[in-house]
């Protein structure tokens, strides 16, 4: 018997109501599941619908039209609100706008405070959660003294501290210089290989989504592509048609085929590397 999606939207729609009595469409006939333990990246314009998208997926909005359940339980239901989102945790662009602990200890407990767990167990998750994310060393840090990419990894270690099973990345890694998003990027990657949390990574870097099992494109409000990253990636005219852009390595070998050159899919750079040193050395 099939486990069950972790996530699942049923012919989701979702309106904002204007001061002027217009409704703005901004998602509309969402039909996708999220199964437990996978990467999902998505991707899309500003304007696409998703963030709008991921805020559905904790009830911080409720659709226009259609149904949204996490782990069994509607986000409509106002008596399961918080069991919704006890089950998913979101990782918001400006770490900033997420800390509120004048420590970083103070911060990671703050989520547990809100749940009532005990000051033993809170001790022992706080202590995990750190060590998860590398910054256990930091636990009576003032968390504005920290670079951007250490209080992102704050951030989620609070989220990881609630035990989730699912994280939300909205745009985390966008404030972020390439050291700090490679930081965050490998902590969310380890975490979902080793520990098996759900991630669902939205952003606007295509090279965030190599790795993933699964990438969706979002436009003007729907999927787009929904795909492997190889099959995505790979219809690189569409993708641009959309105004979208694709990962160096496969924007580069798609300019060498277009120019002539036989070479297998890729979509990284060691793969683009090792192809071109083959061809090379048959010359």
């Amino acid at each position: 018997m099939n486990e069950e999606p972790l996530l699942t939207f049923r012919d989701v729609s979702f309106a904002y109501e204007s001061d002027w009595e217009q409704r703005v469409v901004v998602l509309q006939g969402i039909n996708l599941s999220i199964e437990r333990g996978a990467f999902v990246s998505i991707l899309g314009h500003n304007g696409s619908g998703k963030s709008t998208l991921a805020k559905l997926m904790n009830g911080l909005l409720l659709p226009s039209e259609g149904v949204v359940i996490v782990s069994g339980v509607e986000t409509r239901n106002s008596e399961a609100i918080w069991e919704v989102r006890r089950h998913v945790g979101m990782v918001f662009q400006n770490p900033d706008n997420q800390i509120v602990g004048t420590t970083v200890e103070d911060d990671v407990a703050f989520g547990l405070e809100n749940l009532g767990v005990e000051p033993g167990e809170m001790r022992r998750r706080i202590d995990e959660a750190l060590s998860s994310v590398g910054m256990e060393q930091f636990l009576t840090a003032q968390p504005h003294r920290l670079s951007g990419g250490q209080k992102q990894r704050v951030a989620i270690a609070g989220i990881i501290a609630m035990r989730p099973s699912l994280i939300i990345l909205d745009e985390a890694t966008a404030m972020l210089d390439p050291q700090g998003r490679k930081e965050v990027m490998s902590l969310v990657y380890r975490l979902n290989r080793e520990e098996g949390i759900t991630i669902l990574n939205i952003t606007h870097f295509p090279e965030e989504a190599v790795h993933s099992d699964r990438v969706i494109v979002m436009r003007a409000g729907e999927v787009y592509m929904d795909g492997t990253p190889a099959d995505v990636f790979g219809q690189v005219e569409r993708l641009q048609a959309a105004g979208l852009d694709v990962p160096q390595a496969v924007r580069m070998r798609h300019k060498l085929v277009q120019n002539g050159l036989e070479m297998p899919p890729v979509l990284h750079q060691e793969e683009l590397v090792d192809h071109l040193c083959r061809l090379l050395l048959t010359k």
